[in-house]
């Protein structure tokens, strides 16, 4: 991995937070790495959610870290309850030490571990660290978004021009994709698809230019899914909303996105929405 020194973005305001979320989230990675593909003991929690002893260890590891490095900050994470403090900081910290859950249990390699920071109820910086291969994405909203891999030199993020179909490829859910997304592909023309487990990974695959969207119509994420991702996204050049074309909250008392998700290369979003809009209708969605 580089020296930090030569990193791209050494020199923002925001670097002394980037490294120390870029090292907690790599250490978290090598320690989830060490439990993947063995034998685990599963718990599950309130919303009919995995959790294993790795998603703890990580959670502890990474609020520690980020807890000394910035006693000032608030710090959410997926696995301590959440007190409302954050929401009297203007600099918060969201936390999914293992985003995608279900495929780090099956042995699959679509999770990750997720760290981000909200300045004023606004993604500013994002990490995403891939345990099963080593790969780190890093990124200042603003300043740009990078992927360092083992042994290659770390190249910058650009999500794809794709303005309109046909050629659009969609990655999405695994375990709650639904069947409003095969009338949604229907209209859009849409004949390749992927499904990934974590949102990290299916919005990460959208920032390097791999896949061109991701759509997600439901409610069952929550705000620590979206902070890390969001930055990373917005930052190679993307987009992401709900389904009606509004920013995603992230300085609200609930922490469920109730109005699902667009991750997008930018250019395909008008198109994604106008697509989505009968079934957002249909739906009812809340604003």
């Amino acid at each position: 991995m580089n020296n930090e020194n030569s990193y791209p973005l050494a020199s923002h305001p925001l670097a002394a937070e980037l490294f120390a979320a870029r090292q907690a989230a790599m250490e978290a990675a090598t320690l989830v790495r060490r439990y993947w593909r063995t034998s685990m003991d599963v718990e599950t929690k309130p919303g009919d959610e995995p959790v294993t002893r790795a998603d703890r260890e990580a959670s502890d590891l990474i609020v520690a870290r980020l807890g000394r490095a910035f006693p000032g900050d608030a710090i959410l994470s997926e696995e301590v309850p959440d007190s409302g403090a954050r929401l009297q900081h203007s600099r918060v910290w969201m936390v999914d030490p293992i985003d995608g859950t279900r495929d780090f249990i099956n042995g699959d390699d679509g999770f990750c571990v997720m760290i981000g920071l909200c300045v004023d109820g606004q993604p500013r910086m994002g990490v995403l660290a891939m345990p099963a291969n080593g790969d780190v994405y890093t990124a200042i909203v603003g300043a740009g978004a990078y992927k360092e891999s083992t042994g290659q030199p770390m190249v910058p993020l650009a999500t794809t021009t794709l303005a309109a179909p046909p050629g659009i490829r969609l990655v999405a859910s695994k375990s709650h994709r639904t069947g409003d997304v095969d009338s949604f592909r229907r209209s859009l023309g849409i004949t390749d698809e992927v499904n990934v487990g974590s949102i990290g990974v299916k919005v990460a695959m959208v920032a390097d230019g791999r896949r061109d969207l991701y759509v997600y119509p439901g409610s069952r994420t929550k705000i620590w899914d979206t902070c890390g991702p969001a930055a990373v996204l917005l930052a190679a050049g993307g987009k992401i909303t709900d389904v009606h074309g509004d920013p995603l909250a992230f300085d609200r008392p609930e922490l469920v996105n109730r109005t699902g998700i667009i991750a997008s290369n930018g250019p395909l979003h008008p198109q994604v929405l106008t697509a989505l809009a009968p079934l957002v209708a249909n739906r009812d969605m809340p604003r």
